[in-house]
This record gives C-alpha cells, structure tokens and sequence, in this order.
C-alpha cells in the first residue's frame, strides 16, 4: 500500500515537473541549446572580431555556446538569406556591418531582403565614425579649404575610398550633396590601397573609419580634416569634427544584431540586454577602441529608430547618385 501510495505521489511529481518544464520553453526559459551567430565577413574581419568579441560575453552570460558562423560573399546576402529564412525563435542571430543591412538592398539585385520587413533589430553593437584625411604636403589643411579648392575645381579634386557604394564612398558623396561639390570620386580595391594611394599623393584626399586611419593621422602621415562623428570621441580628442563645417555630416559604418521577423518580444529584450551588459565591460570597450568603434548601448526601440533612419538616409544618397541594383 505504502509502495503503491509512493508510486502515485513520485508519477504527479513526474507531470508536475514536465508540465513545468513544458511552460518553461513557451514562455521564455531561453536559452536552451547552443545560439548561432551569423556574420556576413570572413574570419579575421572587423565585423568577425566585433562579433567575437560579444559572442564570447554572452556565452559567459547566458550559460550557452554562441558559435560565430561566417557567411561571407554576394555584399552580405548569403548571411541576410540564411537569417531571414531561419526559425523565429531566438537560435539564429546575425551581427551584419552598416553595409550589409542599409546599401546592399539597394545596390544588388539579389537582396531579395528588407530590415523592416523581414527582421528584428536588437541592439545597436557599435559605431565607426568616418574620418577625411589629406596627404599631408596637400594646400588644404582644413576641410573648408578642400571643400573650396572642389568647388573652385569641379570634379577634380580627387578623394578616395576602400570600394564603390562602401560606407565612406557615400559619405564622401553625401559631403559633396551637403555642400554642392563636386569631388572626383576614387574607388579602390581595399582599405590598404586607398591608404597607400593617399599617402603617396596619387590622390588628394581619403575617407575610411577611423580605425585604420587614426594612428596614420597621430603619427603625422596623414592630416586629419574631419571626424564625422556627432561630438568629439574618446581617442580623437582635439581632431576637428566634420559637422562644424557641413552641418549634419555625421556618417557612420556600425555594427547591429538582428534576428529574423517574429522572434518573441522576449527574446530580443533578453538579448538587449545581455548586449548592453557587454559594451558596458572595459575590456570590451578597449578591444572594441582598436577597431575604432565606440559602443552604443540602448533599448530596441532605440535600435529600431537608428536603423530605420540610416537605411532613409543611404538609400537617398543612392538614388541621388542614380545608382541602379547590379
């Protein structure tokens, strides 16, 4: 009797537990099992490390793998098509570059996606100021001189950038717009060659992030005109802000986590803040300084609105220029 009484008691706690457990993975108990994080650059990449460097924080944080999955290629997409094909539920993420999420859908036929329509914006990782440069023995020391000596010479003022449609080359593009300018725009192959093209005086002036630039500019290689950031950063103390000059020119490259279009509300929340807890870290802040990023911690909602606004803003500069999906 005794035994059968203990069989009964041991068999409730059995579904008691297992209806726990069940309600656990419905409304919210995430995560579960290992979480995958797409990035749409190649190992050793900026956007590679940047995802690394937050992968590795929210695996301490959350109790599970997050495994960095490269997908390189095709302008971002073969990573934006695999997260917005993915299941809704938390265990695919993407941490895409500016590029990828606000230019790629205007400038390639095959992008076949829309970060309003088809995913979810989590939180912004960081920010990447652009920065114009000049070789150093150039006339012009300001950015208002070079602005002047373009518009006394129309389009032949050369400035270069890292590739065709990249961040800096429609910053550039978007400085011209502001100040009714016309620059002889120089796409490279890669950062590298646009650095040693400026610095040999083949072209007048450059624009990249400031990551690569930066130490060029302390060391007196380059002559730094402007930083295009809002206000004055830390690591670029006394360097003159590009807004002072063409109000509003403040541009970017960024870095955001998204996941695909439907992922429950909690989901996105829990890794908001998980997000925000790791840009908070010191040490994140220093390895994130490296690249010349700055972390950006806010809510969602914050994200939303920032992405939402970049995407108005390079997809203007885009049709401004005429340029049509290839």
């Amino acid at each position: 009797m005794q035994f059968k009484t203990l069989s009964k008691l041991t068999l409730t706690a059995l579904v008691a537990a297992a209806a726990v457990n069940a309600a656990a993975q419905t409304t919210g108990a995430w995560p579960q099992k290992p979480i995958r994080l797409l990035v749409a650059a190649p190992a050793g990449s900026a956007p590679d490390l940047i995802a690394r460097i937050i992968g590795d924080k929210l695996n301490r944080s959350m109790g599970q793998p997050v495994l960095v999955d490269n997908k390189p290629g095709a302008g971002g997409i073969v990573a934006m098509n695999q997260l917005k094909t993915a299941p809704a539920d938390g265990y695919t993420i993407a941490l895409p570059q500016a590029a990828v999420v606000v230019v790629t859908p205007f400038t390639y036929k095959e992008a076949n996606y829309d970060i309003e329509r088809d995913f979810e914006t989590v939180a912004m990782v960081g920010k990447t100021p652009m920065m114009f440069v000049a070789n150093a023995a150039h006339p012009a020391k300001t950015f208002a001189e070079a602005i002047a000596i373009a518009k006394a010479k129309p389009d032949q003022l050369a400035v270069g950038n890292p590739t065709r449609t990249s961040i800096p080359h429609l910053a550039s593009e978007l400085a011209g717009m502001k100040t009714e300018v016309k620059f002889q725009q120089i796409s490279f192959s890669n950062t590298a060659q646009g650095i040693q093209a400026v610095m040999n005086g083949d072209i007048a002036l450059y624009v990249d992030g400031v990551g690569p630039l930066i130490q060029l500019v302390k060391a007196g290689k380059l002559r730094p005109l402007a930083v295009a950031s809002e206000t004055e950063l830390p690591g670029l103390e006394g360097l003159p802000l590009a807004n002072k000059v063409v109000p509003g020119l403040n541009v970017y490259g960024w870095f955001t986590m998204l996941a695909p279009k439907g992922t429950p509300a909690a989901v996105l929340q829990r890794l908001n803040t998980e997000v925000n807890q790791a840009m908070q870290q010191p040490d994140v802040i220093a390895k994130f300084r490296e690249f010349g990023t700055y972390a950006t911690p806010g809510s969602v909602a914050d994200a939303e609105r920032f992405v939402k606004s970049e995407k108005a803003l390079f997809g203007g500069v885009i049709r401004t220029l005429g340029l049509k999906p290839e």
